[in-house]
């Protein structure tokens, strides 16, 4: 009978320690907040080869990290980012990826962000004062 009680125990042990694990999984969180279409920076800045990603506002972003070295160590010096899908980049202004840019820069200060087209070619079209306004003929 105490042999049943100790694996029902070590069952309910188990379950616990399997539900905490997956309520703290950073996967999960990242697929959560990309659902929600909320901003979440998922990356191991120890592994300087895996890629970083983030979703902000329903778009996956992916970042590829480059190490290089500064004046006192060897950091992360560059980063290439690009979204995963083009088509999600519907409705999204500059601001929202300057806003990705500052995050970027929080976590990798002296690194230099990148754009993969199409977003590049975007940021470096300059704004036009009358693009607000294209009604006025």
């Amino acid at each position: 009978m105490w042999l049943l009680r100790m694996l029902l125990f070590a069952l309910i042990l188990f379950l616990i320690y399997t539900a905490v694990k997956y309520l703290l999984n950073s996967k999960r969180k990242l697929e959560l907040a990309h659902e929600q279409k909320r901003y979440y920076f998922w990356d191991d800045p120890e592994n300087v080869r895996k890629n970083f990603l983030i979703t902000y506002k329903g778009v996956l972003f992916e970042g590829e990290k480059y190490l290089g070295t500064t004046d006192n160590a060897f950091e992360v010096v560059s980063i290439f980012i690009w979204p995963r899908s083009t088509a999600a980049l519907k409705g999204m202004v500059r601001e929202d990826f300057l806003f990705i840019e500052r995050k970027i820069s929080e976590a990798y200060p002296n690194a230099k962000v990148d754009w993969k087209s199409p977003v590049k070619e975007f940021l470096h079209k300059a704004p036009s004062p009358e693009e607000p306004f294209h009604d006025h003929m």
